[in-house]
Parts: structure tokens; sequence; C-alpha cells
């Protein structure tokens, strides 16, 4: 089981580094003049293999973590797990999100400012300060 929680640490935080930086580049995105275009064609792509690495990452980080809620009971019937879970499907969210903005990106639809993309920068960090006082401190 050790092997298995740690597996799943790992690709949390990776998944969540991702998370992290995806929304500053598209604070970056934002910020670029028309005129910028070798500029923002480096952040698209930046951007486009982020997003495709931090998919990748969560598939492995949620079933890790299924197999430690399903497998070895961890948490189960425990309304802090619960309240965990959704804070899994919030994170997956905003990754779909992030798929979105960088859609509208690719196709020059960006409505939004650098300004909204910092305040949006900052929910993957609530996220992960939750997720970890749950699994830790078991607050209920």
């Amino acid at each position: 089981m050790l092997w298995v929680k740690s597996f799943h640490i790992v690709f949390v935080a990776s998944w969540f580094a991702g998370l992290f930086y995806l929304p500053r580049i598209f604070v970056n995105l934002a910020m670029v003049p028309p005129e910028s275009v070798a500029e923002r064609q480096r952040l698209m792509l930046m951007a486009k293999k982020l997003l495709r690495f931090t998919h990748i990452l969560s598939v492995p980080a949620v079933a890790l973590g299924l197999w430690l809620w399903l497998g070895y009971g961890i948490g189960r019937g425990s309304d802090w797990m619960h309240a965990k879970l959704v804070v899994v499907v919030l994170a997956i969210g905003y990754g779909h999100m992030c798929s979105g903005l960088y859609k509208k990106f690719l196709a020059n639809q960006n409505t939004r400012s650098h300004v909204w993309f910092r305040w949006f920068n900052e929910a993957p960090v609530l996220l992960l300060v939750a997720a970890v006082i749950l699994v830790v401190v078991k607050p209920f």
C-alpha cells in the first residue's frame, strides 16, 4: 500500500504543478500584443505541451487514488473522503476548463484579461490546500 500511496502523491504533485503553471501561461498570452506573433506561438506551444502533460498525469493520480480508496479501503465511509472526492472532481473540472480556455486562445477568441487569469490561477492552490487538509487533518 505504501508504494501505491507514494506514487499517488508523486502523480498528484505533478498534476497540480501543471494546473499551477498553465494559467500563468494564459496570463502571459492575454498580455501578448497582436503584433508579437512569435511570442504568441511560443506560448501556445508551451500551453499545448503543458496541457497534455497535465491531463496525462491526472489519470494515474486519480487511478491510484481510487486504488487506495476502493482497494485498500482508505477513507471508505468517511465524510472527509467524500469532501476530498468533491475536491478531486473540482480539480478535474478545472483541468477541463483550462482545455476550453486553451481552445479559445487557439481560435483567437479569448476575451478575458490577464487580471482574470491571475485570479483564475489561484483556484488550484485552494484545491490542493483543501485536499491536503482533508487527508491529513481529517476534520470530520
